[in-house]
């Protein structure tokens, strides 16, 4: 980045929101440059449900324009990128006497398969969990259930794929780079930007500036850009366990708790099962954020009143906790506080713009890229039309149905691969797969083993095309390979990836 190029955008944050204005501007003729303070989905988008979904349980707080632009949403990301979408349909169990009677799911699922133009997903159906194989692993008082579909999604590599394409379409794309100051100079910003490994400090000069920083959102308003008294977002607390997988159906289970609260209990990596998530306010900086006693008992006994094997605190094998920049709209509770995003631009007249993003959700990412380039055209004048609803991100340009096809095509290609490698590589890479692959004959092509599944030829590839720099990069976003290997095995990679010489993503 020279110091005297002018971008029209600077994009601070490397969340799936900023990630996804940075790839919809730069495919629109916009000049893009984008910094994350530290990992891309380090933050908030790494630490989500990993859901597509509309949001049932928004419809009890009556935000049907969310909920309807969510549910439309579902589609066209599967189809987008079919490595790491797919659909996955939930089981809502009920009995007499629950919290909500069963005329209201229904209403509530009726609305959910008519609100958004569902046309690949299957609709609602009725089960009898005596007889379903769903009720199996269930107490014996929830005899009835409704099934309906979402989707699933593997958020953090959703975060970086999106960066990548950015990237390949001309962004530039900066990770562990801080903002240090953002200042108005001649009707343009001139931002400094300090790596945080190196210490270099650079500047840059654009035209408008986009605050797309999750959490940190308003400490940028207040610190890089000199604003008092800021308050815009809610921080709201969601934590996640992880345990050995509670049962063998690929549905996954939504549960209404007595608080009114729900949980999801989701088959996760193939050996495991995802339970989550809270919803508490939290006070203290997002970097601090984890998972605390409190919220590990109420997701196991949660979990507990609809298993009939008890989940306890003893099973769980990880955990994970993020905090949600909902937008302050004043609700009492942090469960009724809006999941819909807001978007506000500043600077009067000569001044040079600044966008700022409040909330949001994974499911409406695009939608709301879209959105902020409406604003961004408005401001600093319209460039190409809005393009994303037809494209693939990197490695999924496949049939949204697919991925078994993927599958046979790559273990054709590389008949030494053990089938479940094949199929986490598909799921990760999609098509790239077979680049990263490489022209390897046998399993001792791909280099040093890590543990695992985990070889060196796709650590490089994840450091060459993908920006990891460190063992947890790899381990818990671009990969979940954490869960896998020992801390031997993941201090080794550490080892290997700050000591090579690999090069950074261009």
């Amino acid at each position: 980045m020279s110091e005297e190029a002018v971008y029209d955008l600077f994009v601070i944050g490397g969340g799936i929101n900023g990630c996804g204005i940075a790839r919809d501007a730069v495919g629109r003729g916009y000049s893009v440059a984008l910094a994350e303070m530290k990992d891309f989905a380090s933050g908030t988008s790494s630490a989500a449900t990993k859901l597509i979904h509309g949001g049932l349980r928004y419809l009890e707080h009556y935000e049907f324009r969310l909920v309807r632009e969510a549910l439309m949403e579902r589609e066209i990301l599967w189809v987008m990128a079919p490595h790491i979408i797919w659909p996955m349909r939930f089981v809502l169990p009920f009995h007499k006497g629950g919290i909500r009677p069963a005329w209201l799911i229904r209403l509530g699922l009726f609305l959910y398969d008519h609100l958004g133009g569902r046309k690949l997903l299957p609709a609602t159906r009725s089960l009898d969990m005596r007889r379903d194989p769903a009720g199996k692993p269930l107490k014996p008082l929830f005899t009835r259930a409704f099934e309906y579909s979402d989707g699933w999604v593997d958020d953090a590599r959703m975060v970086v794929l999106n960066a990548r394409d950015a990237a390949d379409r001309g962004a530039t794309i900066l990770n562990r780079s801080k903002v240090t100051s953002a200042r108005r100079e001649q009707g343009a910003w001139t931002i400094e930007v300090k790596d945080t490994e190196s210490g270099a400090i650079r500047q840059v000069r654009a035209r408008m500036l986009v605050n797309a920083a999750g959490p940190w959102v308003d400490q940028v308003l207040a610190g890089a850009v000199g604003k008092n008294n800021v308050h815009n977002v809610r921080l709201v607390q969601g934590s996640h366990i992880v345990v050995r997988r509670k049962f063998d159906d690929p549905r996954a289970y939504f549960f209404q708790n007595p608080d009114n609260r729900i949980i999801f209990a989701i088959p996760y990596e193939n050996d495991f099962t995802l339970i989550g998530t809270t919803d508490r306010d939290y006070t203290d900086d997002p970097r601090n954020v984890k998972i605390s006693e409190e919220e590990t008992t109420y997701l196991c006994r949660a979990a507990s009143e609809y298993f009939a094997e008890p989940v306890r605190p003893e099973d769980i094998v990880w955990s994970y906790s993020g905090v949600r920049p909902l937008f302050d709209d004043g609700a009492s509770k942090a469960q009724e506080a809006t999941r819909d995003y807001v978007l506000k631009v500043e600077g009067g007249s000569g001044e040079a713009p600044l966008l700022n993003v409040f909330g949001g959700k994974l499911t409406t990412y695009r939608r709301l890229a879209e959105h902020a380039l409406e604003k961004i055209g408005e401001t600093i004048g319209a460039k190409g039309p809005a393009w994303t609803a037809k494209s693939s991100l990197p490695g999924g340009d496949f049939a949204a149905t697919g991925y078994e096809v993927e599958v046979r095509k790559l273990s054709s290609a590389y008949t030494f691969l053990a089938e479940k490698h094949a199929r986490r590589l598909v799921r990760l890479y999609g098509t790239k797969a077979s680049a990263l692959l490489g022209n390897a004959k046998t399993a001792a092509d791909l280099g040093r083993h890590f543990g695992s599944d985990l070889y060196e030829c796709e650590v490089r590839w994840l450091m060459e095309k993908e920006w990891a720099r460190h063992a947890e990069d790899v381990l818990w976003r671009r990969t979940k390979r954490g869960l896998y290997l020992s801390p031997e095995e993941a201090a080794a990679l550490e080892n290997y990836m700050t000591t090579s010489t690999a090069s950074s993503a261009a």
